[in-house]
């Protein structure tokens, strides 16, 4: 007797980005203000970073809330229903909770149950992380689109007196729709980490240190509510990072991984229309470009002035500010890459939507 055949489900050769949508809060944050919690100047920042202003979202403002309105523009944009989506992939290092996930949450809001939902955290790398699985999953058959979001709220992460990483940070989300394509539309994926580094970037505190200083700190019962709330601030998780570490990794390192992105997408720096990088710092954005050669006809995203840096929306959010500013872009090639704590990192090639 013969065993029973297998079904798989049918391969499709080929992806690209149908729709790309973004969500900035309201909130202006200039570097005049940030110049109120540290001791520092306008000029630095900017000669430093190369920022000008940040966005961050009120009190009342979710991940999940900027997340949807960067899919409803990323779905209307690509002109599917969130019924069609296969997968949700949220790309996120700042959903407020362990389980369960922001991706299930903005699946059910924007109307694409029961698609299967899941959250990546890969930090300023989870977007292009999020391109490679939605690429993938359309690609094997497993879903006929799939909606990629990153998101952050890092005003909830951050200390604002600390001059490492917290002046740099904003908030926002980047979304795209990710289907089949007659021709190909995303190069492949070159991405990997670098656990040796590890602590370059990271929380101040884990949860499980979280819960021992809070009963350390309360076990006495003595504790007036003026000091409860100092204590409370104190042992909040916050951003920091080693400066000089990640900007050399990422100055002598990424421009290697972009490179690799170009050579196994079979393209050339001069074949590009755009480059868009994580918006990490200005000067890390600028040695890029010197090493990797571009071409002045090439456009370089620098959404940082304006944006900041915010981690896993920080790429979708310069593409679509890139399209806006030059719609004639729209179906060129443009280079992308992430990279942060972890350390992790991934690029690809793609065709701008």
């Amino acid at each position: 007797m013969s065993a029973p055949a297998l079904k798989q489900a049918p391969m499709r050769e080929h992806t690209r980005i149908l729709g790309l949508g973004a969500y900035r809060p309201d909130v202006i944050v200039t570097n005049e203000d940030v110049c109120q919690w540290i001791d520092s100047s306008d000029e630095w920042i900017r000669q430093r970073t190369g920022i000008v202003t940040r966005h961050r979202a009120p009190a009342d403002v979710s991940v999940i809330d900027m997340a949807e309105g960067a899919a409803r523009e990323a779905l209307a944009k690509a002109g599917i229903e969130a019924s069609q989506l296969g997968a949700v992939i949220v790309s996120t290092v700042t959903h407020p909770y362990a389980t369960p996930s922001a991706a299930a949450s903005l699946a059910d809001r924007i109307g694409a149950t029961p698609a299967p939902a899941f959250d990546i955290s890969a930090a300023c790398a989870g977007y292009c992380y999020g391109i490679a699985q939605g690429d993938a999953l359309v690609r094997s058959g497993a879903a006929e689109y799939v909606l990629v979001v990153g998101a952050e709220k890092l005003s909830d992460v951050i200390d604002n007196t600390e001059r490492t990483i917290s002046f740099l940070l904003g908030d926002g989300a980047g979304a795209v729709v990710i289907g089949p394509s007659d021709t190909p539309g995303i190069g492949p994926s070159v991405w990997g980490s670098d656990g040796s580094k590890w602590d370059a970037i990271g929380m101040t505190h884990s949860l499980l240190d979280v819960r021992e200083l809070a009963l350390a700190a309360n076990k006495s019962g003595a504790l007036s509510t003026e000091e409860a709330a100092v204590t409370d601030a104190a042992i909040w998780p916050t951003l920091r990072q080693d400066g000089q570490t990640v900007f050399r990794w990422a100055v002598w390192e990424m421009a290697k991984v972009a490179q690799q992105a170009l050579d196994a997408a079979g393209i050339a720096a001069e074949d590009l229309a755009a480059f868009i990088p994580h918006q990490a710092n200005m000067r890390i954005i600028d040695e890029m470009v010197k090493k990797l050669k571009l071409p002045e006809t090439v456009k370089v995203a620098r959404d940082i002035a304006e944006a900041g840096n915010t981690s896993a929306a920080s790429i979708p959010l310069a593409t679509h500010r890139l399209l806006q500013e030059n719609p004639e872009l729209s179906g060129g090639l443009a280079l992308q890459i992430g990279f942060g704590a972890g350390l992790v990192f991934g690029a690809q090639v793609i065709v701008l939507p």
